[in-house]
C-alpha cells in the first residue's frame, strides 16, 4: 500500500523505499561521527530533525498524537522489510519495532553498523517532537526497541540513554 504522500516530508513514486538507502545513512553517520565526534553527530541528527522533518511537525502540532500515529504508519509502510505495530492511546503513540529495518538490511549485507545507531531514533524523534508539546522516550535497539511518544508534560524523566542498546553486526 502506497502511503498518502502528504503524510511524509518526501515524495516517491515507489510503494516501498529501497534498501539501500541504509548503506547512506550508516555511512554518513560514521562520516558525521569520525569528523565531528559523539556530539557533532547528535547535532547533525537534531538539525535533520528539526529542519528536514518540519512539516511532519506542523503536522504533529496541529493534530496531535493521532497524526503522530498516522505517520508512523504511513513511515513504517514504506520502509523495506519494516516490522513494526503502531500502537495509539489517548496519551502516547508507541512503536514496537520488532525487526528494524535498517538493521536488518545492514546485517544482511555483512555491513558494520555505526554502534550508536539506535540513538538517531531518539534525537530525530525528539526534535520532531518538541516544537508539537510531544517528546519520545526510547528503550531497546539493536535490531528491535519501543518508541514512545507522549506530552511532553506527562513525561517523568529524561531519556535514559542506557537504555537504547548499541548497534552490532
Amino acid at each position: 500500500m502506497t502511503p498518502p504522500a502528504n503524510l511524509l516530508p518526501y515524495t516517491d513514486t515507489k510503494p516501498v523505499g529501497a534498501a539501500d538507502f541504509y548503506f547512506a545513512i550508516n555511512a554518513t553517520f560514521r562520516f558525521v561521527l569520525n569528523k565531528f565526534g559523539s556530539e557533532g553527530l547528535r547535532r547533525y541528527w537534531t538539525d535533520l530533525g528539526a529542519r528536514y522533518f518540519a512539516p511532519v511537525t506542523a503536522r504533529w502540532s496541529a493534530g496531535g498524537l493521532p497524526a503522530v500515529a498516522e505517520y508512523w504508519r504511513a513511515f513504517f509502510a514504506a520502509e523495506p522489510g519494516a516490522e513494526v505495530e503502531v500502537r495509539e492511546s489517548s496519551d502516547a503513540v508507541t512503536l514496537d519495532v520488532k525487526a528494524c529495518p535498517a538493521i536488518k538490511h545492514l546485517r544482511a549485507h555483512g555491513r558494520e553498523i555505526v554502534p550508536c545507531f539506535c540513538q538517531h531514533c531518539y534525537f530525530i524523534g525528539e526534535a520532531m517532537a518538541a516544537p508539537a508539546g510531544l517528546t519520545v522516550r526510547v528503550e531497546g535497539g539493536n535490531g528491535s526497541c519501543r518508541q514512545t511518544f507522549l506530552r511532553r508534560n506527562d513525561a517523568s524523566a529524561p531519556q535514559d540513554f542506557a537504555r537504547i542498546k548499541e548497534a552490532s553486526c
